[in-house]
């Protein structure tokens, strides 16, 4: 098997933020059991076992929520001396990663970041203003102020990090304050995604909601700075840019929903029930149990299910769009309903139009002189 990655939610959907739009809350809701709890050591050790058992090379280990820190950090102390005292005879790789809001983070948490070499993704929706205006604490107080000082701890403890930055209404029509924010406090490393409506809900009718019009914006402001940064020759790492230079490159990109096909994520809660997305963690896409199912038939379920297989339908409109090669269709989350035979066209599709008609010039630009500068080296 090639290299593998879990996708662990240790504590469940459980959170110490109230963020408005949190759409794992959602997903929630929209199943029977609402919390699978804190996760157990044996099932964690089950994990561990798998992963490098099956690996080929690397094995990640990625940690999400909810909020995953809320296990607490003995947890992640015994799954580091855990995969340390492992047998390794193929000498696989470990590599871990964790997205937080930050909350919790203090030195402690910082220094054991730092020491084990974890990637750690924060959420940070931008200048205080927009981030607590949908990121309160369950006590309803704003989180900037605590989430800046957990970012600065990683820095001092010298943690590789990312910015999430969660595009909604208010972020979409503040792309240059938030770019010129990110600048300022040299925040190089962002990610950027698209605010999901509630499941079953017609998309646009909550005042958070990132419609296409407002997409469509964004991403033109958001270009327009990192193109100026990419022509200065300052480096700034813009995911779906970077990806879109990938794709340009003819490589797969790294981002998933820019494949066009979904990927075989192994999605486990904190019982171990596993599912094939984080967008999908609800009842009907079951795979089964890491604790009393192998790999080989969840990978069964997956495929009886045509999880993978259904998400390569697409419409004839998007294959036969000039902006196919980039766009590929998008995230199969947006291109609900998809069934066995269908799929519906991607919410935010007239907004990928829109930029990739305002962009691609200069997109291909900033190509050209990666390429050249690649070929210099």
């Amino acid at each position: 098997m090639p290299p593998i990655s879990f996708l662990i939610k240790p504590a469940s959907g459980s959170c110490n933020m109230r963020c408005r739009y949190c759409f794992y809350a959602d997903e929630q809701e929209n199943r029977k059991v609402r919390s699978y709890g804190m996760m157990s050591e044996k099932t964690m050790k089950r994990i561990v076992d798998l992963g490098l058992a099956y690996a080929d090379r690397e094995c990640t280990l990625a940690f999400q929520g909810g909020e995953p820190t809320l296990i607490g950090l003995d947890f992640f102390r015994a799954l580091t001396a855990y995969v340390k005292a492992h047998p390794n005879p193929k000498q696989v790789r470990v590599h871990y990663a964790i997205q937080t809001n930050g909350y919790e983070i203090d030195e402690e948490w910082a220094a054991f970041l730092g020491e084990h070499h974890f990637l750690v993704g924060i959420s940070l929706d931008g200048t205080k203003e927009i981030h607590d205006r949908y990121r309160p604490d369950a006590a309803g107080k704003g989180t900037f102020s605590r989430v800046m000082h957990a970012i600065r701890l990683l820095e001092r403890y010298h943690v590789d990090y990312n910015i999430l930055t969660v595009v909604t209404a208010a972020a979409a029509r503040n792309s240059q304050k938030i770019s010129n924010f990110f600048k300022k406090n040299n925040l190089v490393y962002q990610q950027y995604i698209e605010c999901l409506d509630p499941i079953g809900e017609a998309p646009g009718a909550q005042e958070y909601s990132l419609t296409p019009e407002k997409y469509e914006t964004f991403l033109k402001g958001m270009f327009d700075a990192w193109y100026l940064e990419r022509r200065s020759g300052n480096f700034v790492y813009n995911r779906y840019f970077e990806n879109l230079l990938m794709l340009l490159h003819g490589q797969i990109p790294e981002s998933c929903n820019m494949r066009g096909v979904c990927g075989k994520q192994w999605v486990i809660e904190a019982d171990g029930s596993t599912y094939p997305c984080d967008f999908y963690a609800l009842d009907e896409w079951l795979l089964g149990n890491i604790n009393t199912d192998s790999l080989e038939k969840m990978e069964e379920k997956r495929e009886e299910l045509g999880f993978i297989r259904w998400s390569e339908n697409l419409p004839k409109e998007c294959k036969d769009c000039k902006w196919f090669f980039l766009c590929r269709g998008g995230c199969r989350r947006n291109r609900e309903p998809v069934t066995e035979k269908e799929s519906g066209k991607n919410y935010f599709c007239s907004a990928y139009q829109g930029f990739f008609e305002y962009a691609y010039p200069r997109l291909r630009e900033v190509y050209q002189i990666a390429v050249s500068g690649m070929a210099h080296q």
